[in-house]
């Protein structure tokens, strides 16, 4: 059964006395682990770009969604552009966190708004690696927490984590908020969650996290003879968490909402670039037009690879991950998966959804060291050589 006390030890795998170090001391390894991939990642790049006679640094921080997120920061919302079909792209599709960061950044140091967001994207990149080691330590001992960081960071996508995107940001804002349900940290969980739902709109899916494990917690101890109010009084700060996580995103929602003049503002605006949810449909399309043509190869590669990654989620389930986590990972994994919009974007989309590598993480913590560090290590030069082919071709939209 999955663990509804976020307080509660999940068991004998849960992480040293903090005596043996602080939390900083204990995820330093994890850290450098994390650290080192991404390095190799942006160094495969820049001998690669190079090579093609392309700039590295513009890759990451001057083309696609970050140039997006520059004007924002530089010159605010209210800038759209009227695609040749009559679409409209405006820059109220993205979530204000991230620029508000990158201008306060560039107004205290001598950085461009582009540069000041990398800068933002590699430092809350690491505090997500620290997250994720905090989460794997606590739940299946230290070697699982340094395996989760450098799982993450060899994703085939990871080079997102070394661009001025917002993935990083929401992916370090997410992981600490669910940490924080995982151990009571009720308040922490709800600034966490609202800030969250500021930089990106899977934010609901953080929501999602505090509000039902707060619901089942509660549940649990009523359904035990317990009173609400006694309840309450064993988890001090959890009406303010539940309160607070969902402002970030409504308030984003709301304020769209009324500077388009329509309750459904924000919708109409992710309309005009071809995004939406669907339940899966246009998804669905997509790998039936390719399995029904000359890249059938490729459709059924898609089809295998979503097949994993519901393969890793419900074994995650199955395995008793605590609710928090399997709130988010799945709220994270639904969401990009019935979103329509450019296919191209969806393993991006799931970056974020770290509590699918959990099993992965757990499994490798149990073998030798020595046969888990020789399959990170593939996994990151993999990593390394498609992001460089990745941002040097089509990218990410």
């Amino acid at each position: 059964m999955n663990d509804l006390a976020p307080a509660a030890a999940p068991g004998p795998t849960r992480c040293a006395d903090p005596a043996a170090g602080t939390p900083l001391r204990r995820a330093a390894p994890a850290l450098a682990a994390y650290a080192a991939i991404r390095l190799l990642g942006v160094l495969v790049l820049a001998v690669w770009s190079a090579a093609d006679g392309k700039d590295w640094h513009t890759l990451l921080t001057a083309r696609w969604d970050s140039l997006w997120y520059t004007r924002v920061a530089e010159d605010g919302y209210g800038y759209a552009v009227t695609m040749p079909g009559g679409d409209i792209h405006s820059n109220l599709a993205f979530f204000p966190l991230l620029p508000w960061l990158e201008r306060g950044l560039s107004a205290l140091l001598p950085v461009s708004a582009a540069d000041a967001g990398m800068a933002v994207a590699w430092l809350s990149s690491a505090a997500a690696a620290w997250a994720l080691y905090a989460t794997g330590e606590r739940l299946h001992g230290p070697r699982a927490g340094i395996a989760l960081a450098a799982l993450w960071a060899a994703l085939p996508v990871g080079i997102v984590q070394s661009m001025a995107y917002s993935e990083s940001l929401f992916t370090a804002l997410a992981a600490w908020g669910v940490y924080a349900v995982l151990t009571g940290r009720w308040v922490a969980a709800g600034v966490c969650a609202s800030l969250a739902g500021l930089t990106r709109p899977v934010g609901v899916a953080v929501v999602a996290a505090v509000w039902l494990t707060a619901v089942a917690t509660l549940w649990r101890e009523h359904d035990g003879g317990i009173r609400l109010r006694a309840a309450l009084r064993a988890h001090p700060g959890l009406p303010t968490g539940v309160l607070l996580a969902p402002l970030g995103w409504c308030g984003y929602f709301l304020w769209v909402g009324a500077r388009q003049g329509s309750f459904t503002g924000y919708l109409d605006v992710q309309g005009g670039w071809g995004n939406g949810f669907d339940g899966g449909l246009a998804f669905g399309a997509f790998a039936w037009g390719l399995l029904n043509g000359p890249t059938a190869a490729a459709g059924v590669a898609l089809l295998l690879g979503v097949g994993l990654v519901g393969w890793l989620y419900v074994r995650g389930v199955r395995r008793g991950q605590p609710l928090p986590l399997a709130v988010y990972g799945g709220a994270v994994l639904l969401l990009a998966l019935t979103a329509k919009g450019y296919f191209g974007s969806k393993p991006r989309l799931m970056m974020p959804a770290y509590p699918l590598l959990l099993p992965l993480a757990a499994a490798l913590a149990r073998r030798r060291p020595v046969w888990s560090w020789l399959a990170i290590g593939a996994a990151a030069a993999g990593s390394a050589v498609y992001g460089a082919f990745w941002l040097n071709g089509s990218g990410p939209p």
